[in-house]
């Protein structure tokens, strides 16, 4: 199976020192991750009004991107870089925090709708909906109106475990770059490890 190509990869968060530990931050985590494995150093780029970093994961050179307009107004450094760099919506990968799965928890999925995430809704205003999102779990506080406090400092246990779950998405990001969405998917959807073959 081919691998997907990829030429632009979004972690969507807040910036600045007081948001940095925040749940709604997750994505800033993975591409930080990401910048950490494979040798990536952002800078801020005025013009685009992101820090950007350019890695080389596998036999692709891609580009890291953290938009610096704060989460609600994401879509327009992502459709700056995605211009500048010709970068289609198929060849993009927004990774983002997503209140409907608990954390530690991680999913692909390529298009769909913004779920009541102001960040997807941005970028989707502005590029259309087919790009690729990494969803990291930050689970959900119970009730609408507690969100806001919600995505603030994580507990030790929920901060742990969104980590874990960032861990987990940078891990599959070389496989997605290989052997494609399916085969990444089947490795980051299973829980646990497969039982070893007999023989």
């Amino acid at each position: 199976m081919p691998g997907l190509t990829l030429k632009l990869i979004v972690g969507l968060g807040n910036p600045g020192a007081a948001y940095a530990r925040t749940r709604h931050n997750a994505g800033f985590w993975l591409a930080d991750e990401l910048a950490r494995r494979h040798g990536g150093t952002f800078r801020m780029e005025a013009k685009h009004r992101a820090e950007l970093a350019r890695v080389r994961i596998g036999e692709q050179e891609i580009w890291l991107a953290k938009p610096m307009s704060f989460m609600n107004l994401s879509g327009g450094p992502v459709q700056s870089i995605a211009a500048f760099y010709k970068a289609a919506p198929g060849e993009m990968l927004v990774a983002h925090d997503d209140l409907d799965l608990e954390p530690g928890d991680v999913r692909l999925k390529q298009a769909g709708g913004h779920g009541g995430h102001n960040g997807l809704r941005d970028i989707i205003g502005n590029l259309g909906a087919d790009f690729w999102r990494l969803r990291i779990g930050v689970g959900h506080p119970g009730e609408r109106h507690e969100v806001v406090n919600y995505l603030t400092r994580a507990s030790a246990a929920d901060d742990a475990l969104i980590h874990e779950a960032t861990n987990r998405g940078a891990d599959i990001v070389p496989l997605l770059l290989e052997q494609g969405p399916q085969k990444a998917m089947n490795k980051l959807h299973t829980k646990g490890s497969p039982p070893p073959a007999a023989g």
